[in-house]
């Protein structure tokens, strides 16, 4: 089987990518991808550094806020398409896979010309532009959530799941010593997505020396952007601070609550996990998606949510503490969480793919 695998900009989309990759892999031994991403994002490095053959096509996003940009975009969307075309007249996959970010659009577009069979995924409860153009050219879409196949009637669409929460579910608990922490001790994880947040930067370089006195520790999760920033924070001992973590879902098995965006992986990544959280979710991405992912756990039990706006040290570190000193609190939502995770979401995801290759 041949496929070429479109996905970029941020974790988001690139994990749950990956996540299908590694899938098809384990299940047709003599499987062949090639990774077609963005010329200036995260992709560039992650993918090529796991040995996947990668191309990258230079792409922007719309402007929202400046619409005669859009000029631009559109001349670049033109040659990406172009570019893509080419591409896929030389490898000749049996099937084109796109998993979000703007790159996906001139590429699935280019397959679609070409009579190509093509796999979209939505991994968030509200579709973003580019899957919202593609539904009705590719041949079949996945979502992660049930309250996303709305949006893509007169599509075939198939509830899978998060593929990235296949990979959280049987994940192996990382040895706790490997970042200074201690197994006896309660720990809080913060995550604030693959790229960190400057705003939260700013609050927790404040928030972090408070967490000085209590019986509980805490893995801070910067993000590459800002790691560097906390250089002249005076850090307490029970706290930990990583650019990143290329083991995330294994440190969720050994983690009592997280402190988190409201990504769709991230979300996929918890309830797999059956991790608590406290969720605050980002306001700057399309139509405000993840306070909707995160009121979607909170309604069901498994989350507590704090609008950015109304971030304050006394009010997260006094939920904090509330959750991780009440077991039956955290059981709960544990609990809560593992019934909306999807364990088999990647799975579902190949035998689809696998399908179109054969026809069916």
């Amino acid at each position: 089987m041949k496929i070429i695998v479109s996905a970029g900009g941020t974790g988001g989309h690139i994990y749950p990518a990956l996540a299908i990759i590694n899938k098809l892999k384990e299940r047709n031994k003599d499987l062949e991808v090639l990774y077609i991403g963005t010329t200036d994002r995260m992709e560039k490095d992650i993918v090529p550094a796991l040995g996947i053959d990668f191309v990258g096509i230079p792409m922007k996003g719309l402007n929202r806020k400046n619409i005669f940009k859009n000029i631009e975009v559109l001349k670049t969307y033109r040659k990406a398409q172009k570019k893509a075309e080419e591409i896929i007249k030389e490898y000749k996959p049996d099937v084109v896979l796109g998993i979000g970010g703007y790159i996906t659009a001139p590429v699935v577009k280019a397959a679609t010309k070409l009579g190509i069979k093509t796999f979209i995924h939505e991994q968030n409860s509200i579709p973003g532009f580019t899957n919202k153009r593609l539904k009705k050219k590719a041949t079949a879409i996945g979502v992660s959530l049930k309250e996303s196949e709305k949006y893509f009637k007169g599509g075939n669409v198939i509830f899978t799941g998060n593929p990235r929460s296949e990979e959280a579910y049987n994940a192996e608990p990382v040895d706790k010593k490997k970042y200074g922490l201690t197994e006896n001790k309660k720990l809080v994880l913060f995550v604030m997505g693959s790229l960190g947040s400057l705003t939260i930067t700013n609050i927790m370089k404040q928030i972090l020396p408070a967490f000085k006195s209590k019986d509980y520790e805490v893995l801070f999760v910067t993000g590459n952007n800002y790691y560097d920033s906390y250089k002249e924070v005076k850090l307490p001992n029970n706290v930990k601070i990583v650019p990143m973590l290329k083991d995330m879902l294994n440190v969720l098995k050994k983690t009592d609550l997280i402190v988190t965006r409201a990504g769709a992986s991230t979300i996929a990544e918890i309830t797999a996990a059956g991790v608590p959280a406290i969720m605050i979710p980002s306001p700057y991405v399309t139509h405000n998606h993840q306070e909707k992912n995160a009121y979607v756990l909170e309604e069901n039990g498994g989350a507590v949510v704090i609008k950015e706006k109304e971030l304050t040290e006394e009010k997260l570190i006094s939920t904090i503490d509330s959750l991780i000193s009440s077991n039956e609190k955290l059981e709960k939502m544990k609990e809560c969480n593992k019934k909306l995770g999807v364990k088999d979401s990647a799975t579902k995801i190949a035998t689809i793919i696998e399908k179109l290759v054969d026809g069916d």
